[in-house]
């Protein structure tokens, strides 16, 4: 019995672990070419009771953001640094912001620098009861930066026709996440089911 409840406890671990592993903050696309176009978009869960109402996020130096998308509910700010250029957005809530069970996303406009190798997005999550959560750290952290790779220039990026082929690829890249996401998933479950056939074998 006591072996039964210690398998079973750890199910349920790995499961939780699995939910909150997937509930960064994090900007699509992953990978972009140099020198282009793209719509990037920055996606937020919440994971507390209290509700997120202020986002921010920092732009790097290897990106030119020029435009946001209209959000319902939401207000928004440009910090801006040297050369008039946008070093960090700022969303605010004016109503009850993104509850404990949901998810927001934000879209913004830019161009890849030429020379850039990667975009490291710093993201400042604030909720309702005044905790800011910092999304600053290593890929290995427990509150990482999302980072975009910057692959070599295509020419494809150039000129005013930028917005189609910038969605496109963010929803490839989103496209590949839900992939690796659902094959994770797919194999907790398997490995759960595994251990409770081994432990029905048992008891027979």
């Amino acid at each position: 019995m006591k072996k039964s409840f210690v398998l079973v406890l750890a199910l349920l671990l790995t499961f939780s672990f699995a939910s909150l592993a997937s509930a960064h903050v994090t900007v699509q696309p992953k990978e972009a070419p140099a020198g282009s176009y793209q719509v990037f978009t920055m996606r937020v869960p919440s994971e507390k009771e209290t509700a997120t109402t202020e986002v921010k996020v920092a732009v790097p130096a290897g990106a030119d953001v020029s435009r946001v998308e209209a959000k319902a509910g939401w207000t928004y700010a440009f910090e801006k640094g040297a050369d008039d250029k946008v070093v960090s957005i700022t969303w605010k809530a004016d109503g009850s912001g993104i509850g404990a069970t949901e998810f927001a996303e934000f879209r913004f406009q830019g161009k890849i620098a030429d020379d850039a190798k990667e975009l490291v997005w710093k993201a400042y999550q604030t909720y309702g009861d005044g905790e800011v959560v910092e999304w600053t750290g290593a890929p290995d952290a427990d509150k990482p930066a999302s980072v975009t790779t910057v692959t070599a220039a295509t020419g494809d990026g150039h000129g005013d026709g930028h917005g189609a082929a910038a969605t496109g690829g963010a929803e490839s890249s989103d496209s590949r996440d839900g992939l690796t996401l659902s094959i994770a998933i797919a194999g907790v479950v398997l490995g759960a089911l595994a251990l409770i056939v081994a432990l029905f074998r048992k008891k027979a």
